[in-house]
């Protein structure tokens, strides 16, 4: 899941806590019965009045969270806020970005003058791995390359990389999952 997946599924987390609130509030006003008061009176005032506000308003300021000039850096910060006239909330974090980590150590190890590692690191990525395949250049398998790479990647076809688990849930998706819940229940505090 990206970061901008996971910075829109908070949002919309939000907003659906917000909007279940405003749903649930609207239908109580309509069933509650109108009270009906009759009443005269007369009020005569005279004065003045002075108003002084020494405050300014509430604000809610999301952190910034940001990589700044250092380049070597591979996460991502997300940040958002919410103002009401009385509650303010402010949240951020940052994701780490695995390919960026990997395109890092490819690098590194390529400027190291080890170009087999280099493309070994980046031949985890399936995608990569799959192009190393079709271009007719498989990825080293064990230390081997060229035509006894591609022929040991097929006697063990079980130990080339996956697109990725979809049967349990990582822990980074557990932890949007938790980001929803929360920006749901704080999207409904909001409203009242």
């Amino acid at each position: 899941m990206s970061w901008v997946d996971r910075i829109l599924y908070f949002v919309v987390s939000l907003l659906t806590g917000g909007a279940i609130v405003a749903l649930i509030t609207v239908a109580e006003q309509a069933i509650a019965e109108p009270i009906v008061t009759e009443s005269t009176s007369t009020v005569t005032t005279n004065g003045s009045q002075t108003t002084t506000v020494k405050s300014p308003p509430p604000s809610a300021i999301a952190p910034q969270f940001s990589a700044g000039n250092n380049s070597d850096l591979c996460t991502i910060g997300a940040t958002g806020a919410v103002q009401t006239q009385i509650l303010g909330i402010s949240v951020g974090s940052t994701f780490t970005e695995e390919n960026c980590i990997r395109l890092k150590n490819a690098k590194t190890l390529y400027d190291m003058g080890m170009k087999v590692a280099a493309v070994s690191v980046m031949c985890q990525d399936k995608k990569v791995f799959d192009a190393m395949m079709n271009a007719g250049t498989p990825c080293p398998y064990d230390g081997l390359i060229g035509d006894a790479a591609k022929t040991a990647w097929q006697v063990h076809e079980s130990k080339q990389p996956v697109e990725g688990e979809v049967d349990e849930p990582t822990a980074e998706d557990k932890r949007n999952q938790a980001l929803g819940i929360v920006g749901s229940i704080f999207g409904g505090l909001l409203l009242f």
